[in-house]
């Protein structure tokens, strides 16, 4: 089996047949009797867009116009141009986003060479020039590309939102994501940790081709995704959009923090640079108003410092105020883009509800579920401030918003870590619950409601994006697939090489727990279960056995199985023989020097590393 990094991986071609269940047309509302927690609400719109943020109520999917409704069957102007763009059947939606040939022209009602413009309404021939001029601003008007948010979440389980089954949850904005898009029941990250996650999400490569494993980054690291490596952000700016990533950055800060994101093609950074454990944070309050953080979160010697772009400036972090401090960067970023016209891609890289959990004052012990659970609300506040503020604005028709997590849940932590539902064993393994996350997409008009059991994985959201910009691919080998078909169309996801998934069937060559997994009563999940070989591989049947409890291989080798594991070891074989190992960034080592410090001269070292501001707010 090949070992990409921290992840051990059987490779197998995504070829399961699914189907994607369409919800019916519905009108999404409150009941009045189970009303939402309040959450942040986007300022109204101001003459120029901008004004400060303030707090408000819950957001409401469909309250602008309330229907997710099906497309009428041969409306062709809602996703087409002109011309050879629209032939007579239904084109989808990706249709829209094609370069134009040619203009149309309009005669009494009848749209003659396209239907851009079927909506005018002339008695006779309109003059050419006029005719073009009007045209031509419907149809850069519907060809401008869309916008994108892309929410990370961190360490949320598969089984932890009220849309996944969850009983106590309290996630009303992402459930009412989840009826209004479509929910992945399939979808993958490449690895179960974070640095390796977040570089395969943002490459669209195998972390193992970018150098990024085994384990993680720390402060210190000499390493970081090398900036040859190509980024989303940095495709999608060839087609000038405006970039921003807020939160948990985590692919290296370097020397002088040359690893950050903006060099990565990002033209605004908010966050953190690496995990928010790995700084000293025992006597920093994680809950308001004194309710210090728990645990362990010492991986660092310097306190965790808060960046606005390549400058500390807050240090150490104050956590209550995180949340709401990047809501209004957020509002900023958006509305300044809107106001200048500019297409945008916006990466909200949640801390939540990576440990030690924390949440601003109104979500301090109001979950059913103790400190995970008041993080989780406070992430579930965030998405549903994020969808009003794009409603605010007037851009919530034209914006993609991706919900996904990084990789599976800490079960060690009790009441302070995730749940992967009825999937064996959580972060740090290759079994399911480690890999396997929730995964919402969401786009009004665009995305019918519905549930896909397609195969995808964070390797997908590049070459997705860039086909939906019509920006240029990178001139690299990619692992993932445009979902084009399975978000429009429910079509299928192109076959090729994924990761531990052939059809319905996984198959396991290495197996290894995690110290993440110290209190799940699987034996299989906990750090004692050392790194195994297995000959013949473990081999579960997914779909009769989601929880990879029953070994198929165990009680013999039966025809139909042998067939499998032959495809099986074909697909492998073919995969590494293809694999190009980058250069292993963490093997660059730890340089405590390297750390953040706001005062870099300063002594004695790291005590005197503080600078600590009341508000993260851009000057």
């Amino acid at each position: 089996m090949l070992r990409n990094g921290c992840c051990k991986v059987a490779l197998i071609r995504a070829t399961i047949n699914s189907s994607r269940a369409t919800a019916p047309d519905l009108l999404l509302k409150y009941n009045s009797q189970r009303p939402l927690r309040s959450v942040p609400s986007p300022p109204e719109l101001s003459e120029n867009h901008v004004t400060r943020a303030r707090r408000g109520a819950a957001v409401q999917l469909g309250q602008k116009g309330g229907n997710f409704s099906r497309p009428p069957r041969g409306s062709h102007s809602l996703f087409c141009l002109a011309g050879n763009d629209c032939p007579e059947r239904r084109r989808p939606p990706i249709c829209v986003y094609r370069r134009v040939q040619h203009l149309p022209y309009i005669e009494g009602r009848k749209m003659i060479g396209g239907n851009s413009c079927s909506i005018l309404a002339v008695s006779r021939l309109i003059p050419g020039l006029l005719l073009s001029v009007l045209c031509l601003v419907q149809v850069l008007s519907a060809a401008r590309p869309p916008n994108f948010v892309l929410f990370f979440a961190d360490d949320l389980g598969f089984g932890d939102l009220g849309c996944y089954g969850h009983p106590s949850s309290l996630t009303s904005n992402l459930d009412l994501l989840a009826a209004g898009g479509l929910r992945f029941t399939d979808f993958y990250s490449s690895c179960s940790v974070c640095s390796p996650s977040r570089a395969a999400l943002l490459t669209g490569r195998y972390q193992t081709r970018s150098g990024i494993y085994p384990g993680v980054f720390y402060p210190g690291s000499r390493g970081g995704l090398p900036l040859s490596e190509i980024t989303i952000a940095e495709v999608l700016k060839m087609k000038g959009y405006a970039t921003a990533i807020i939160g948990k950055w985590h692919l290296g800060f370097g020397v002088n923090g040359s690893f950050l994101p903006i060099q990565q093609g990002f033209d605004q950074f908010l966050g953190v640079p690496y995990s928010h454990d790995q700084g000293p944070c025992q006597n920093l309050t994680c809950f308001p108003p004194h309710t210090k953080c728990f645990g362990m979160c010492d991986q660092g010697n310097v306190l965790l410092p808060v960046f606005l772009n390549q400058k500390i400036i807050q240090q150490p972090v104050k956590f209550p105020d995180l949340e709401p401090s990047y809501q209004e960067f957020a509002w900023k970023f958006i509305s300044n883009s809107v106001e200048r016209k500019l297409p945008f891609f916006l990466y909200y890289a949640s801390h939540h509800t990576h440990y030690p959990q924390f949440a601003s004052g109104e979500f301090s012990g109001k979950s059913l579920r103790g400190p995970f659970g008041d993080a989780l609300m406070e992430l579930d506040a965030s998405v549903g401030w994020l969808l009003q503020s794009l409603r605010n604005l007037g851009v919530e028709n034209d914006t993609l918003l991706l919900f996904i997590s990084d990789n599976g849940p800490e079960t060690m932590r009790m009441s302070r870590g995730g749940s992967s539902g009825l999937l064996k064993c959580g972060k740090g393994t290759t079994y399911e619950g480690g890999m396997r996350v929730p995964a919402i997409a969401y786009w009004p008009g665009k995305i019918l409601p519905g549930v896909t059991h397609e195969l995808a994985s964070t390797l997908d959201i590049l070459p997705t994006l860039a086909a939906l910009s019509e920006a240029p691919i990178p001139n690299v080998t990619l692992d993932g697939y445009d979902l084009s078909d399975v978000l429009f169309r429910g079509g299928k996801k192109q076959l090729g090489v994924f990761a531990v998934r052939y059809g319905k069937y996984k198959a396991h060559f290495f197996t290894q727990g995690s110290f993440n997994s110290e209190t799940t009563p699987d034996k299989d999940c906990h750090v004692t279960a050392f790194l195994a070989y297995h000959d013949p591989p473990l081999l579960f049947d997914l779909e009769a056995d989601p929880s990879e409890n029953y070994n198929l291989l165990a009680g013999g080798m039966e025809p139909e199985y042998l067939q499998i594991l032959k495809e099986i070891r074909a697909e492998k074989e073919n995969f590494e023989s293809k694999m190009v190992f980058g250069e292993s960034q963490m093997g660059k080592g730890i340089d405590p020097s390297l750390e953040p410090c706001c005062n870099p001269g300063c002594f004695p070292r790291p005590f005197c590393c503080h600078c600590a501001s009341d508000s993260l707010q851009q000057e």
